[in-house]
């Protein structure tokens, strides 16, 4: 699937008017924060990531 200038730019226009202007700083640096995450997750898996399945007493 090769995406071109155009299709790009097609998809662009959309999540602007999806997400509107003032949100999609906030969606990007959501995304680029799971991206960093996921990249972290497959280098060490065996890593704790803070979330315990135990509840607490």
């Amino acid at each position: 699937m090769n995406l071109g200038a155009p299709e790009l730019l097609i998809v662009l226009v959309v999540i602007l008017v999806l997400f509107g202007g003032s949100k999609l700083p906030k969606l990007a640096r959501s995304l680029g924060q799971a991206q960093s995450e996921f990249k972290q997750g497959l280098k060490d898996p065996d890593a704790p990531d803070g979330d315990d399945e135990t509840p607490k007493a």
